[in-house]
């Protein structure tokens, strides 16, 4: 088969869709990607032919943080992403559609993956690391985290389906209309979702159809990994560190953050990864060693803990490698992710960026150190050890369209 996948999002986003698309052409089909610029690394060292789609997440990322954590702010940054690159993005996705079997799409360019997809009378599966299926197990993963009712909770997904319909709707037609598509007045229906999450951390709700299925992690087989070697003399020189990173984030004060954290982990040796937020002006004690881009799945086994903003795929990273975590979510669907280990006993409350003190945070390092919380996070990793994400994912890719 010959497919198209699509995503526009931060690392997180491509990521994992690229180690499917990696697990697709093992199998011996064709696949083209499209994604952000700057997240295409990964499908660089694997050889996943791809091409960037245009935007900049960066700037984008940047720009929608700087509105706040709100629905409504996320929709009014959303809205102006949407109306840059709706149109190049249909245009670009049209012309990698033709001679396609089927189109993977997802992240922020989901819209128009279906779109494409539809012009071109193809399949269309959904690719996804958040879950979107509106259920009354939980509420959005995309809303604050309020205690309601189940039935409030199922219609709480229909709500941010919809914000997002209304925000992309008037410039994705805009973007059919040039292509000789009519304009669509509503969200597709009844299409098959595949999402690269853990059973263990997301029990499939009994409410979700048959063909919307957790998959396990999208990730790559256990391959050897050597370290650079200045990182190699820091792990060989004492006791596994604590992980520091924040990704793709930025909006929170770095210059007192970091700092907190550090103070708090003293005198624990620690990796810290600067991410998209930078490095603190202050100079860093010699028991911190920075690194750069280093693959989460190599490194995490070798840590004691992973201080992270809970991203899914840091998240699903720090639990397969069966070790605790504390979260300070930022935005989206972290604060879900961070729920979560708390709920399976692996992390504490959350922490939030105004609020770290050295009590609150002595508090949280004194759970995440207890050996009950270990082992809780030392059998997580061994249930999760097991799943092969990306070879359910080919499975259910070859066996539904197949059928067509």
């Amino acid at each position: 088969m010959r497919l198209l996948a699509l995503t526009y999002g931060t690392e997180g986003d491509t990521r994992p869709l690229v180690m499917l698309c990696d697990g697709l052409r093992r199998a011996g089909h064709e696949v083209m990607l499209l994604a952000e610029h700057g997240t295409l690394d990964s499908a660089r060292a694997l050889g996943v032919p791809h091409a960037a789609l245009a935007g900049d997440i960066h700037d984008e990322v940047v720009a929608l943080v700087a509105r706040g954590n709100g629905l409504a702010a996320a929709s009014r940054g959303l809205a102006r992403m949407a109306g840059h690159h709706t149109s190049a993005w249909m245009a670009q996705a049209d012309a990698a559609a033709t001679g396609c079997d089927a189109v993977l799409t997802g992240g922020l360019a989901a819209l128009v993956g279906l779109s494409v997809a539809e012009r071109h009378g193809l399949p269309a599966i959904g690719t996804g690391m958040i879950p979107l299926t509106p259920t009354r197990a939980f509420a959005s993963a995309f809303l604050p985290p309020l205690p309601l009712p189940a039935l409030l909770r199922r219609a709480s997904h229909g709500l941010v389906n919809q914000a997002v319909w209304r925000t992309f709707r008037r410039p994705l037609n805009a973007a059919r209309v040039a292509l000789g598509q009519p304009a669509r007045r509503t969200l597709w229906t009844g299409l098959p979702m595949l999402y690269g999450i853990s059973p263990q951390l997301l029990p499939p709700p009994a409410d979700w159809p048959a063909d919307h299925v957790v998959c396990g992690q999208w990730r790559l087989p256990a391959q050897p990994w050597t370290p650079p070697a200045d990182l190699q003399a820091f792990l060989d020189a004492g006791p596994a560190p604590v992980y520091v990173g924040f990704g793709s984030m930025t909006g929170f004060d770095r210059e007192q953050v970091l700092p907190a954290l550090l103070r708090a982990l003293a005198p624990r040796r620690v990796l810290v990864f600067p991410g998209w937020s930078g490095l603190p002006a202050t100079a860093l004690p010699d028991t911190v060693f920075v690194l750069g881009p280093t693959p989460h799945e190599a490194l995490f086994p070798r840590c004691a803990l992973a201080i992270h903003h809970g991203g899914s795929g840091t998240t699903h990273s720090a639990c397969r490698a069966g070790i605790p975590s504390l979260v300070m979510p930022l935005a989206a669907d972290q604060f879900f992710w961070a729920r979560r280990l708390q709920e399976r006993g692996v992390a504490p409350r959350p922490l939030s960026p105004g609020r770290l003190d050295a009590a609150t945070l002595a508090a949280a390092l004194a759970f995440a150190e207890d050996p009950a919380t270990r082992a809780r996070a030392a059998a997580l990793g061994a249930a999760m050890a097991g799943e092969d994400g990306v070879g359910t994912g080919v499975a259910l890719i070859e066996r539904w369209l197949s059928r067509r």
